[in-house]
């Protein structure tokens, strides 16, 4: 355990009722942890939602929070997510609204190597879509000039643990 601080992933599993999404949040906001990113949906269980939080903070954290979600009766269950992006899988789309600059092309061909989709298009420019890993959609804005850059949406992180080598090896 480190002192260190760096961002965690956890996934909750919550019954589905008005109000439990802020709950959750007013519990982060007590305990001076810092949300910056959120996604929710269905789970695969009728009646439960699963939310994927990312949080900044050291190793105690992760425990924290696992503690204190425990004590809301609406939180079925807590995981982390492994902090190792080999043993997890993380997704995040954005759609990115770009005016068109002096090439057009240039900016088609950095959709195509990072394996977004033109979802729009006018004379003005182009929205944007790019899914995959966090650092994937980040180094695909980031390669954007900034100039041109008119908005973006972001869903969230949502991410899972890999199935175990364990279970794996039963293949």
């Amino acid at each position: 355990m480190t002192n260190q601080v760096h961002e965690h992933l956890v996934s909750m599993l919550v019954h589905n009722k008005p109000g439990v999404m802020r709950k959750i949040a007013n519990l982060f906001a007590r305990r001076g942890f810092n949300i910056s990113s959120i996604t929710v949906g269905e789970s695969e269980t009728p009646g439960l939602s699963r939310l994927v939080i990312m949080v900044k903070g050291d190793d105690r954290t992760i425990e924290q929070i696992e503690k204190q979600a425990y004590k809301l009766v609406e939180v079925v269950k807590v995981t982390p997510i492994d902090p190792l992006p080999e043993n997890r899988v993380e997704r995040e789309m954005a759609l990115i609204k770009v005016k068109f600059g002096e090439d057009k092309q240039e900016l088609f061909q950095l959709v195509e190597i990072f394996r977004g989709k033109i979802i729009d298009v006018s004379k003005e420019g182009a929205i944007i879509e790019i899914t995959g890993a966090r650092s994937k959609v980040e180094a695909f804005i980031n390669l954007l000039p900034e100039k041109q850059v008119e908005e973006i949406a972001r869903t969230g992180i949502v991410a899972m643990n890999r199935w175990n080598t364990k279970e794996k090896e039963g293949f």
